[in-house]
């Protein structure tokens, strides 16, 4: 059983796909559905899905943006794109970016079949023999410091200490602390911090988020002291790279 996940910020949009999904018979699932792209990729941080399913046009952070940031953050799964007529230059754009297909609204069953189907053979035609995977390479012989990594990443955005992060790799956090700067050259609470500001701008670049729903969504209640702290770390404003990225 293959599973889906459904980006559109219309309910009724949503169940319309969800029933048409069923009725191809098809092994298909769908196990999520997401209001935006944003939605989406925080979805995607907790659970592994075969395809994704979603809109062009949508609040927050459109199909686009989504794509792209599906892509950066390394999510291993598929995009099929929704969209109107009028959207389709929009399409295009996406199927460059590797959305593997797309569909038309309103989407109707025999399409969302022979979409679904073409996905499905890609799918198996490049899926890997079993014996072509390294032995031994499992997520078990990963060092302590690449797990303290992954870790963080998988917190963000919102907030991250060395404490809780100590106890998930079973260590002790001042050994931790010292472990992490010997091997990094960069104090834990300087890489936590540089993580949240990646993400801070991301989020400014390609969200209509305003900046506090951004501090308090990376997990800072005092939206001065983020605005200073991104200062900081860029040299402007959290409004002010908005305002160069949307000139760019």
């Amino acid at each position: 059983m293959y599973t889906i996940l459904l980006v559109d910020d219309e309910k009724w949009v949503r169940a319309a796909l969800r029933h048409t999904i069923a009725r191809t018979g098809l092994p298909f699932e769908v196990i999520g559905e997401c209001t935006n792209g944003l939605e989406a990729l925080d979805f995607l941080k907790e659970h592994s899905v075969d395809l994704v399913l979603t809109d062009v046009r949508m609040a927050v952070m459109d199909g686009l943006a989504f794509v792209t940031a599906l892509k950066m953050e390394g999510h291993h799964c598929d995009c099929m794109m929704i969209s109107g007529y009028d959207d389709f230059k929009y399409v295009q754009h996406a199927l460059r970016s590797g959305v593997v297909d797309y569909l038309l609204k309103p989407v109707e069953l025999e399409d969302m079949k022979e979409c679904l189907e073409k996905w499905e053979k890609l799918r198996q035609k490049n899926k890997l023999p079993t014996d072509a995977f390294v032995e031994g390479a499992d997520t078990s012989e990963l060092s302590t410091i690449e797990k303290v990594i992954q870790y963080v990443k998988s917190k963000v955005p919102g907030e991250v200490t060395l404490s809780e992060t100590a106890k998930y790799v079973h260590l002790n956090p001042s050994y931790l602390s010292k472990l992490f700067k010997d091997k990094t050259d960069q104090n834990f609470v300087d890489f936590v911090i540089d993580i949240r500001m990646k993400e801070a701008k991301t989020l400014l670049e390609r969200t209509s988020l305003r900046v506090n729903e951004i501090a308090d969504r990376l997990g800072y209640s005092d939206i001065t002291y983020f605005s200073n702290l991104f200062k900081r770390k860029t040299g402007v404003t959290p409004s002010e790279y908005r305002k160069r990225m949307q000139t760019i």
